[in-house]
This record gives C-alpha cells, structure tokens and sequence, in this order.
C-alpha cells in the first residue's frame, strides 16, 4: 500500500519522513504483509528510464524512499519539495534498533563471504538483545542456479525473519526480491546496496558533513575512482536531461 505516493520525474517516490516510514514498515510485520522497499538515488532513477523491468520492480515496491540530495533539489525545483533524503544505509541501523527493542528477527544477506557474518557480530554489540534470524552470501551467479535459489529460499522462510537487508548491488538485489518474496514470505525487505559492507567496516562511509550536504558521491569517487568514474561522472549526469524532460508534466499536475 503506498503511502503518500506521489509521481516523481519517470517513477513514484513516498513523500515520507524517516519516522513515518518506520511507522509503516512496523505495520507491515504486524500484519506479516509481505513488501519491498527501495531507496532510488539518482543512479537508480536513471537506470529506471532505460530498463523497463526495474521500472517495473520500483512501480510495485510497498515503499520508495528518496536517497539523495540532488532529487531532494530537483523535488524542490518542481515545486513538490520531498520531505526528507532517506537512504537505506541510514535506515538499517535505525531499523535494527527498533528490532531490539521489539523483538523483530533479521536476516542479512548479501555481500562477500563471511562480511554478512561479520556484520551480524558488529549489530549484536551495538543493538544488545538484537536476534538475528541468519547471514548468508550467495555464491557468485547464484540468480542463474534453481538449486541455489531453492536453497535460499528456503533458508530464508525457515529463519522466520521479519526484516530481511539484501546487500547485493542494483539491479540484481531488487530482481531477487521481487521474484523471490512470495517465496520466503518475510514481511519487509530491503534494497540495501553496499550496507552491509559499510556495517561490517570493509567499506567506510562518507564523514557526515558530506553525507549531510549531497556530496557523498564525491568521497566515493575518490574512495573507488576506477569503479565510480563512469558511473557519477558520465551515466548519472543523465539525471539533468530528465530532470528538464519531467518538469513540464510534473507543472502539469
């Protein structure tokens, strides 16, 4: 069910505030609705434009959280300001911390051998009394493996896990999601991207500051240069074409 769903630029986004979103999220495990929540960031809205599938996977999300400054302007310029960037690897933490609270089960699953596992030991310390249905890193190609998505899947309905983080990159952690989440039957799950390596330590994070003033990108640039450069300097600069393309019928409304 969306909520606060409004159209944003060639998607929809929910016009939330982080509070509001917990608030829902918790709704959803309490009557065990099953449902997908993504946080597009301006690399995702420009993929959306070109893949027809993803679009697809973000249009059927329970929720679509904004993550990224530069649409948080862009929503402002349309004069439809969002209430507030809400990216995934904020939202973890603060999840986990309600599940140790409300005794909620999480499942992390993604990233490199054994980072999983690391994460879950770093959450345990930090969110005392946290309970963690399971960890699991699928092997390499393991989308393309019936047996090995059987395996998952089961795993995963076992666990019994009300959250469920999936760290595997765009698009093949949504992909998994939306083919797979009637099949394991957790309530919520995630899009996460490289959360679980940032909990883990085996990625850092931008300082704050940054974070806090839309240039995160810029200390991943420099971070991972040969990974990032083409897609922040040369795909995502798409996102000011769409911009123009989208304000007319956004005015329109």
């Amino acid at each position: 069910m969306a909520l606060n769903r409004m159209r944003f630029m060639n998607t929809y986004v929910d016009n939330v505030t982080e509070k509001e979103a917990i608030a829902h999220i918790e709704k959803c495990i309490a009557t065990r609705k099953i449902g997908h929540v993504i946080t597009p960031n301006v690399d995702q809205i420009v993929r959306i434009e070109k893949d027809p599938y993803f679009k697809e996977i973000c249009d059927h999300a329970e929720l679509l959280l904004v993550d990224g400054h530069p649409l948080i302007w862009i929503s402002k310029w349309y004069g439809q300001p969002i209430k507030e960037k809400i990216c995934g690897s904020d939202l973890v933490p603060l999840l986990c911390k309600v599940a140790s609270k409300k005794g909620y089960r999480v499942f992390l699953l993604g990233a490199a051998e054994g980072v999983a596992a690391k994460a879950a030991g770093i959450l345990k310390k930090d969110y005392p009394g946290i309970q963690i249905a399971g960890t699991y890193s699928p092997p390499f190609g393991f989308e393309k493996d019936k047996e090995e998505l059987e395996k998952i899947n089961t795993m995963l309905l076992n666990s019994k896990a009300d959250l469920l983080f999936v760290g595997m990159g765009v698009p093949k952690q949504d992909r998994f999601i939306y083919e797979n989440m009637e099949k394991y039957r957790i309530p919520m799950s995630f899009s996460i991207g490289a959360t679980i390596d940032f909990i883990a330590g085996e990625q850092k994070r931008a300082p704050r500051w940054m974070t806090d003033h839309g240039i995160e990108w810029f200390y991943r640039l420099f971070s991972d240069p040969k990974r990032m450069f083409k897609r922040y300097i040369v795909d995502d600069m798409e996102i000011f074409r769409l911009a123009w393309k989208y304000r007319k019928s956004s005015h329109a409304k």
